[in-house]
């Protein structure tokens, strides 16, 4: 039948989507600097929180090595330090992965896992590429003051670049650097450099000025990363009014209502802060199983309607068919 195709995709697409879109979800693909931090959140359905989570590294997920557990949260010590951890949450739905101390080998594929066990029930899992490299960043990459006041930038490198001098540069103009010295330091009126050679240093505007609104690199060796300093005009405040105090009413003439009174301010931030993480993959359930009703539905039309109209065709051939000798059994029906 013309429909069978179509509802065997139908069912294909209920079998494969709801497994990856209802069960473990996690971040994209990450570039880390060498010799910093990374924390990867994996969360997952309800009815995997009381299971075994797994954190694993490689690029098959059936033959990935096993970097920490959930019920082993810590991971094996190296060099007498552990660089894995992980932290299970069932409540939150969700298990954080933290890694430190990255190297340029610790790139490549990572798994988050819950553990399902039999020979029936795979793993569910959910992948994502790690890439550990060497340069810089910055926390933010525009960072805006007023004139008068200062600003701080906040530049990361990797640990290939502990030892480099820093510099501090008017964008396409290295003619305008500051640079460190060998204590990683530099200070003048408007500018002072500090490094903590390790991972960062931080440069501060002081005084700023309309004409300091521009684009400046932060760089160490041969990397640089581009930072833009907007310098806005000073805000104005406006005097205080002035208020009069009214004068004493009795108190039945002081209105009571109740419904003004102001939410505790807990409660009117937080009215809608954490969304139920299974809202979502509910919904898309909700979705597809509406589509594949959509999809059946005219094809049960069709086929009763076959059957009505094969029914019919079958009685007009029937009372069609009538044999000669019930012809003059019954000349009257002629």
């Amino acid at each position: 039948m013309m429909m069978t195709p179509l509802l065997f995709f139908a069912f294909l697409l209920l079998s494969r989507l709801p497994g990856s879109l209802c069960r473990v979800t996690t971040v994209g693909d990450l570039r880390v600097l060498e010799g910093r931090s990374v924390m990867i959140p994996c969360h997952y359905g309800p009815q995997y929180a009381s299971y075994v989570k797994y954190w694993c590294h490689g690029s098959v997920k059936d033959l990935c090595t096993s970097l920490v557990r959930s019920d082993a949260p810590r991971g094996p010590a190296a060099a007498g330090e552990d660089k894995v951890a992980m932290f299970d949450d069932p409540v939150q739905q969700v298990f954080t992965v933290t890694m430190t101390e990255l190297q340029k080998e610790d790139s490549g594929w990572y798994w988050c896992g819950v553990e399902v066990g039999g020979v029936w029930s795979a793993d569910v899992t959910a992948s994502l590429h790690i890439n550990v490299i060497q340069g810089m960043s910055v926390v933010d990459s525009m960072v805006s003051g007023e004139e008068g006041t200062s600003v701080t930038v906040q530049c990361l490198y990797s640990q290939g670049y502990r030892q480099h001098e820093k510099r501090w540069c008017r964008s396409g103009d290295w003619s305008s650097c500051l640079v460190t010295d060998g204590e990683g330091r530099y200070e003048d009126q408007a500018v002072e450099i500090r490094d903590d050679l390790t991972k960062a240093f931080t440069v501060t505007l002081k005084g700023l000025a309309r004409r300091d609104t521009g684009w400046y690199w932060c760089a160490a060796g041969q990397q640089q990363v581009a930072v833009y300093i907007l310098v806005t005009p000073p805000s104005t405040t406006a005097p205080a009014p002035t208020v009069t105090s009214p004068p004493e009413e009795s108190p039945q003439s002081v209105p009571v209502s109740p419904s003004v009174s102001p939410l505790p301010r807990h409660i009117a931030k937080g009215a809608d802060h954490h969304r139920p993480l299974w809202e979502f993959p509910l919904m898309v359930c909700g979705i597809l199983f509406i589509l594949m009703v959509l999809v059946l539905l005219p094809w049960k039309i069709l086929d009763q309607y076959n059957k009505t109209h094969r029914t019919r065709q079958a009685e007009l051939e029937a009372r069609l068919s009538v044999s000669p000798r019930q012809l003059s059994a019954d000349p009257d029906s002629v």
